[in-house]
């Protein structure tokens, strides 16, 4: 059976210009701060048991970057889920759009910082957000996900 914390859904904002760009999200907090490539991610987020997998994405989204994507829902490229070294199972859209990335926003998670100092501090989930490159964000994105980019390329050649 899966639970609750097995599946994620996200969304993958890409844009042509030059060439195939991907929107990449950074996580943020101190475990991340000084960690660049094979760190970013789609934007995403769990999926309790019975929530529409696309509802959860959009809402994710909207929720880490402070963009909708809801106007390009009859647009979406379903692409095909890739899993975490721990089992996860990640459901992806893509989607072309060309957000103006000064309007970023994150929402924000709360953790004890330093650890054992009883203090709790407020951190943004995502501290950054970018377009890149296909060769760039190979370098940039986890590696369970790079099966999206590729396929992502294969299907908007």
């Amino acid at each position: 059976m899966i639970g609750k914390s097995s599946i994620s859904a996200g969304l993958l904002a890409f844009r042509r210009g030059g060439g195939l760009e991907v929107l990449l999200a950074h996580p943020g907090g101190p475990f991340w701060a000084k960690k660049d490539d094979g760190v970013w991610t789609i934007p995403k987020g769990l999926a309790a048991p019975g929530d529409d997998l696309l509802a959860t994405a959009l809402r994710e989204f909207t929720e880490e970057t402070n963009f909708s994507a809801a106007a390009y829902t009859g647009n979406f490229i379903v692409l095909s889920p890739v899993t975490q070294k721990g089992g996860k199972i990640v459901h992806a859209w893509a989607f072309e759009a060309d957000f103006d990335l000064k309007s970023f926003a994150s929402n924000t998670f709360e953790m004890e910082w330093p650890p054992k100092s009883g203090r709790r501090v407020s951190f943004p989930e995502i501290d950054r957000l970018g377009y890149f490159t296909l060769p760039i964000a190979r370098n940039k994105i986890l590696s369970y996900q790079l099966p999206l980019l590729q396929e992502l390329e294969h299907r908007t050649d």
